[in-house]
């Protein structure tokens, strides 16, 4: 009897993983964990393809899950909120700009400890988008499988860890709550999503970073700052969104991830825990100054990803433009300043000192 053929790689791969997120989420959604279908998924995808399960998210995952969310996000841009946001300008423009400096100084804790090249260390501890980072560290000359590891690892960090904060310490918030929910019927969820999707195309086609984030947030929250009423996706859609971004995040660990390179990974993990320190105690400073509820600069500052850290302000209530915004300059500055900023790093004196220190081998 000739064998049988091989199971698809869908079958294989891909829908185990999506089964099991789906039972993860139900689960933490059981045990009142904070953003259940996003950190569920996480948990249990990374769980067990660092234990050697070969799953993955399908092609595209990622993007359509970003897609779905930033389809709902765009509709917090509202009149009024766009007002407030040009109100709160310099505090968006305050935390952008100092997550650069926490970056840098970041990148010195690995450069001292970690024994990789300055361009390494600096791309690896900017706070900026981790495929933003991964291609100026190839462009820079970086070890881009150092700098992918601490990225992932630094947004794996921050979202397991800032949902669970806010939860026991700020609870729900009330500063600028989104629109109010209302039943979509299909016709008028498929235009919401249409024009989504055309920002994200046409910010693909320009090459724009993070492409199916920032295009349906600009493409909705245009129409939205307009006055034009789109009604918000049903929650499982934004579900769905969530879960996608779980399984693409959990994807990103393999049984080699903490072996290639432990010692780095430990630095980057405390360089990690440094710059959530930083970012706030910046805040607090800054809420104290300006009066703009802490945690929504918190959430603005926080080093994670901009869905997910766009998406927690969503769920516990806390100012979704303010957040986005930030991470929107916060990107812009990261990713076209990126080249100049690695120029100015590797010219600074204690820079080049600790990369002449003896007996170091860098990858």
């Amino acid at each position: 009897m000739p064998p049988l053929p091989p199971l698809p790689r869908f079958a294989r791969r891909i829908a185990p993983a999506l089964l099991l997120a789906v039972a993860a989420g139900a689960l933490a959604r059981q045990l009142q964990m904070p953003l259940p279908w996003l950190l569920g998924p996480l948990l249990a995808v990374a769980s067990l393809r660092l234990a050697g399960a070969k799953l993955e998210c399908p092609n595209g995952g990622r993007q359509l899950g970003q897609w779905l969310i930033a389809s709902a996000l765009g509709l917090h841009f509202t009149p009024p909120v766009i007002a407030e946001l040009a109100a709160r300008a310099g505090p968006i423009v305050l935390i952008a700009a100092g997550s650069v400096g926490i970056g840098l100084l970041c990148a010195l804790v690995l450069l001292r400890w970690a024994a990789v090249t300055p361009a390494t260390a600096l791309f690896a501890a900017l706070p900026g988008g981790a495929s933003e980072m991964v291609v100026l560290a190839e462009r820079g000359g970086a070890a881009v499988d150092r700098v992918a590891a601490a990225q992932a690892l630094r947004v794996a960090l921050v979202v397991l860890i800032v949902p669970f904060v806010f939860v026991h310490w700020a609870g729900n918030g009330t500063d600028l709550l989104p629109p109010p929910a209302a039943a979509a019927a299909p016709a008028t969820l498929a235009v919401l999503l249409g024009v989504a999707l055309v920002g994200a195309l046409l910010f693909a086609r320009l090459r724009i970073a993070n492409a199916w984030m920032l295009g349906p947030i600009a493409a909705v929250g245009a129409l939205t700052a307009g006055g034009v009423a789109l009604a918000p996706p049903p929650a499982w859609a934004v579900n769905g969104g969530q879960l996608l971004l779980g399984v693409a995040l959990g994807s990103r660990f393999t049984p080699s991830f903490f072996r290639a390179a432990p010692r780095f990974l430990g630095v980057a993990a405390i360089a990690t825990g440094l710059t959530l320190l930083l970012c706030a105690a910046g805040s607090w400073l800054l809420a104290a100054l300006s009066g703009v509820p802490l945690p929504s600069l918190a959430l603005a500052a926080a080093p994670g990803g901009m869905a997910e850290m766009s998406v927690t302000a969503a769920v516990l209530h806390w100012s979704v433009p303010l957040v986005t915004a930030t991470h929107v300059l916060r990107l812009a500055l990261l990713t076209v300043g990126g080249p100049a900023l690695c120029g100015l790093f590797l010219r600074l004196p204690v820079v080049q000192a600790l990369a002449a220190r003896p007996n170091r081998r860098c990858p």
